[in-house]
């Protein structure tokens, strides 16, 4: 039959089966004049006529199951008929699919998430080949290295093709509006190179524009240049003044382009050696590629090496730093890994449930619809053809969960961006894109797929389709039937589904622990009632000399001080509570021998204003608080934190102690000991501090801190307009209240996401759990009406009846329970680098999940219970 015959078969069904009936009945007829030739009876011929063609309908289905384009056709009848089936059990639709919805919406969403961040290939060649260089330092492995080590390390190695150098930068752009801050980047000429990346509009930077003499030159970011110059590619050759220093754009870089390391840079400078570039200003960080056939054990020999030759060469600026290298793509996504992957864990342990549930509702109409299949079956329908009708069935109700839940998905994407606070998302531009790409919608189609040949195999696996299978459906009792998969599958599935929701709330109940810990861990200052913003002054002759810079701090104070509602003020050049240290620096201890090439005095250096300790209430351990008289024209002096303290002085008494910076400066008295302030991230250890008179070390940029009798955030805005007033073209960085910036870093906002993200799951499955308990208790109380209502009849009390119903939920809880406990332990070991302060074999959260869950479940069952009690026994006999 050509195609075209089979596709006009489509519009005439009816005489195609027409034809199909004749065809049989000639079959037939021939078959009875064969028999009645044979001598047999005109009764007994027809009878075995029809005994041997066998069953009309089964031959009916073989023959047009043989034309494929009238099989499409069956195909549609059956997707009719199951969406036949939904649409007459509402109350099963609107269960099977909101729950699956929910399950596949949590699991695409969080899957966007990793596919943004671990899936997706970074936009460079090659970028496994990528390691990041850092200089290790006494504080830790991933310090900032010189321009001169970054010389001397691109020199010397052999295990790179290519060592570049880059940093960040924010400074102030001129704009008809004034002046706003810009968030960029400063690279080496071949950086772009190194990562295989080209701009898409004019060139990449060359050599000779690293000399310090070179004409100032910039590339935009395309966001930067959509958003600045409207596309247009006339933005080639314009100037735009950046520090009161005109640079001239030469190029635009691709669309997908980013660089995490940086945030979300707009302009990209190349890297210049300054006047005052020495070999003790650590300030940069590197990147490599790696050469074909070095791996990464390789490269660190080779760079702890060079690092060593360099600490020997130059003790006094290298003295104990070493090198560290690590693969780049670990750098950018290593935090969020761990996460991530908690996450995803969560939300298929969510779905696992939600199919659970879905698959216990089909064996229960399974259960009611065994005659029903047992009759098609007797009348001729094959086995395959119930398995077709059962997959198309399945495929129907995961189509429908999939596609709302691909809906919930994207809303869930958004919110889950909301979760993520806007200075912490900066730093994650490979979010930029999440959202429904290929790689979502096909593993949302791989789950819908699963889905549907799960609940395709379902009620066949309970069904069965032998021969004696169908003689049982249609002889057996569905009551009898339905008891005996409850008691076995439908219990075990309810134990699967407690264990899961014993192992979410755990983790969601450690993980809120945790976050609670961490927002309350001693940061060693008042954060309520502080007020902060973060200013920078213009380059202007003004402000050129330290003397201009400390006068404006002075002004700044002051003018603040009069604002209502405020109790002090003060200025410092960094804050506590910070993504990363920052701001370190080398020293010497009087009267003590240098620490050698193999070990170094580092610590963190921050320069305060005199009202700084008092404004933040951080106690005073030993000695004094800076004065006003601390100042340019008074000997050096520093106060110092407790880390500090015990790790350079221990046993000994800091105060009066000298500390020396630089051989050309005199040194630096310590005059005050502190208690530990948080300087680092919330989940960090204090390292050492010294701190410093911001009169002795001014600096063009710095917090004007104040403390307010009201609430904080009232003052933000009238601080930062009073600022902006006292000079023109100052730039305002941030203004934010300190807890506010205690809530948004990294540290605080990813426990947050976790708690929050594993919370909502967990809640989620303690639901699906109580649920599918209730599902189990109430089926198996209405098959065993007629038991209920015997023993109620010889004399069984209400209560008896209840506590009966009530040992059964109990039974499957514990069991729950107890498998969950086990599996909730060894889940919270795997997560034990997430958690802050609390134990993985928390007994507490542990203890007070399993009441809630228990509680649920006696909740869950208690309407059962309730309902068995009640049965009339002379009711339930009669309807038997």
């Amino acid at each position: 039959m050509s195609i075209f015959s089979r596709i006009a078969n489509l519009f005439r069904r009816t005489a195609v089966d027409r034809e199909i009936e004749r065809e049989m009945n000639a079959h037939i007829e021939m078959r009875m004049e064969d028999n009645l030739a044979a001598g047999m009876p005109a009764v007994q011929a027809r009878r075995d006529a029809l005994l041997r063609f066998g069953n009309r309908a089964a031959a009916r289905e073989r023959t047009g199951g043989m034309d494929k384009v009238v099989a499409i056709e069956s195909i549609g009848a059956d997707l009719h008929y199951a969406w036949r089936q939904l649409t007459r059990n509402p109350g099963f639709a609107v269960s099977a699919v909101g729950v699956l919805a929910l399950g596949i919406g949590a699991s695409v969403a969080i899957f966007a998430f990793v596919d943004a961040v671990l899936i997706k290939p970074l936009p460079y060649r090659d970028p496994a080949r990528l390691a990041g260089l850092f200089e290790t330092t006494t504080l830790g492995p991933r310090y900032h290295l010189s321009y001169l080590d970054y010389l001397d390390w691109k020199s010397m190695n052999t295990s790179f093709s290519g060592l570049e150098a880059y940093d960040g930068f924010s400074l102030p752009l001129k704009t008809s509006n004034g002046v706003e801050p810009i968030q960029g980047a400063v690279i080496s000429a071949g950086f772009l190179r190194l990562m295989g990346v080209a701009p898409m509009l004019g060139r990449d930077f060359q050599m000779s524009e690293e000399a310090r003499a070179a004409a100032p030159v910039a590339l935009l970011s395309y966001a930067s240049w959509q958003r600045r110059y409207g596309g247009q590619a006339s933005a080639l050759g314009q100037t735009l003044v950046l520090d009161n220093v005109a640079y001239q754009i030469v190029g635009v870089l691709p669309r997908d382009f980013y660089f995490a390391a940086v945030g979300d840079a707009e302009l990209w400078l190349p890297l210049r050696p300054r006047a005052h570039d020495d070999r003790g200003e650590h300030g940069l960080s590197g990147i490599a590629r790696l050469k074909d056939g070095v791996d990464l054990r390789t490269a660190q020999t080779e760079m702890s090496g060079i690092a060593a030759r360099l600490a020997n060469q130059y003790p006094d600026a290298d003295g104990g730093r070493g090198a560290t290298v690590e693969l780049w793509t670990e750098l950018v996504v290593g935090n969020l890994r761990p996460v991530l992957l908690l996450l995803m864990v969560g939300s298929l342990l969510l779905l696992g449930m939600a199919c659970v549930n879905v698959a216990s509702l089909l064996l229960v109409r399974s259960e009611k619809r065994r005659r029903e299949i047992a009759v098609r079956g007797a009348l001729g329908a094959s086995r395959s053809r119930l398995v077709r009708q059962f997959m198309t069935e399945g495929l129907v109700l995961a189509s429908l969960g999939t596609a709302l839940g691909l809906a919930l998905a994207c809303g869930a994407m958004r919110l889950l961006g909301l979760l993520v606070p806007g200075s912490v998302l900066a730093g994650m531009p490979y979010l930029r894109e999440l959202g429904l790409n290929w790689h979502v919608v096909a593993y949302a189609a791989a789950i819908a797929m699963l889905i549907a040949a799960i609940f395709a195999l379902t009620p066949l696996l309970r069904l069965g389709g032998s021969a004696a299978a169908l003689r049982d459906g249609l002889a057996a009792d569905g009551r009898t039937a339905a008891g005996t998969v409850w008691r076995h599958l439908g219990a075990n599935l309810v134990v699967l589904e407690l264990a899961a929701a014993m192992v979410l709330l755990t983790g969601a109940g450690l993980l809120a622990k945790s976050l609670y810990r961490l927002l309350h861990t001693d940061l060693g200052l008042d954060a309520s009632h502080l007020a902060m913003v973060h200013v920078r002054l213009p380059n202007t002759p003004e402000f050129a000399k330290d003397a201009g810079v400390a006068a404006f701090a002075r002004r700044a104070i002051e003018e603040t001080q009069r604002l209502p509602g405020v109790e002090s003020v003060a200025a410092s050049h960094h804050l506590p509570v910070n993504n990363s240290v920052g701001g370190n620096t080398t020293f010497l201890v009087m009267g003590r021998p240098a620490p050698g090439s193999n070990a170094s005095n580092e610590a963190s250096q921050r320069a305060v204003s005199a009202g700084f300790f008092s404004t933040l209430k951080t106690r005073l351990v030993r000695g004094r608080f800076f004065t006003a008289t601390d100042d340019a024209a008074h000997p050096l002096v520093a106060i110092v934190n407790q880390a500090f303290a015990r790790r350079y002085f221990s046993g000994e008494d800091v105060i009066g102690k000298q500390l020396q910076f630089d051989s050309s400066l005199p040194p630096v008295s310590i005059v005050g000991v502190t208690e530990n302030m948080r300087e680092a991230a919330l989940d960090q250890e204090v390292p050492p501090a010294i701190y410093q008179p911001i009169e002795q070390a001014p600096d063009a940029g710095f917090f004007v801190i104040a403390r307010t009798t009201q609430a904080p955030e009232s003052l933000v805005k009238t601080l930062e307009q009073m600022l902006r007033s006292l000079t023109p073209g100052m730039m305002i960085y941030s203004a934010e209240t300190m807890e506010d910036r205690i809530h948004n870093t990294q540290s605080a906002s990813l426990h947050r996401a976790s708690a929050a993200l594993v919370g909502g799951f967990a809640i989620l499955a303690l639901v699906l759990s109580a649920v599918g308990l209730y599902g189990v208790i109430a089926y198996s109380v209405s098959q065993r009406t007629r038991e209920i209502g015997v023993r109620m009849a010889l004399g069984a009390e209400r209560g008896v009846v209840s506590r009966m119903v009530l040992r059964e939920a109990g039974r499957l809880a514990v069991a729950g329970i107890a498998v969950g406990l086990a599996c909730a332990v060894g889940a919270a070991m795997l997560m034990r680098g997430l958690l802050f302060g609390t134990a993985p074999w928390d007994a507490t959260t542990l203890a007070a999940v399993a009441v809630v869950l228990g509680a649920c479940t006696l909740l869950a069952s208690y309407i059962p219970a309730r309902r068995a009690a009640s049965v009339n026994p002379v009711e339930a006999l009669r309807a038997e």
